[in-house]
């Protein structure tokens, strides 16, 4: 009886390098040395040459969100004095900041524009009452 694993007798048998153990994969060939003027392998650049295409950090790219709108400082200047009045001083400068801060909000596209209505309405608010203070003064010294 013959052997049923023995290879054909016209294909000599050649060896098979033995399985890897297991849980590893196969490791690949050793590459022999490098040629003095060859293509570095693929991997890692050499040191000081970047990639095709590579953008260290730092530099712009080709992604990314713009930067958002920033939020115009007369306008925050406007509702704060607006708020606080100061003698009524806060009012008059709570009303120019305000009509300033819309125009400039409309020309650089910034955010705001709800402080500069808020600094705008609490500007006139304190305006009426520093009218009706003096009214109310003068109607009392008068009598």
């Amino acid at each position: 009886m013959t052997d049923p694993f023995r290879p054909p007798d016209d294909q000599p048998a050649t060896p098979q390098p033995a399985p890897p153990p297991y849980g590893y994969p196969p490791q690949p060939p050793q590459p022999g040395p490098p040629a003095p003027y060859a293509q570095p392998p693929y991997g890692q650049p050499p040191y000081g040459q970047q990639p095709y295409g590579y953008q260290p950090y730092g530099q712009g790219g080709w992604g990314g969100y713009p930067a958002p709108p920033t939020t115009n400082g007369l306008a925050i200047a406007s509702m704060v004095l607006g708020i606080l009045w100061v003698y009524w001083i806060g009012s008059v400068l709570a009303l120019i900041f305000g009509y300033v801060a819309r125009n400039q909000i409309r020309q650089r596209n910034q955010n705001g524009d709800g402080m500069a209505i808020a600094g705008i309405v609490l500007g006139w608010v304190g305006m009426a009452t520093l009218v009706l203070v003096i009214i109310v003064a003068l109607g009392a010294n008068s009598s």
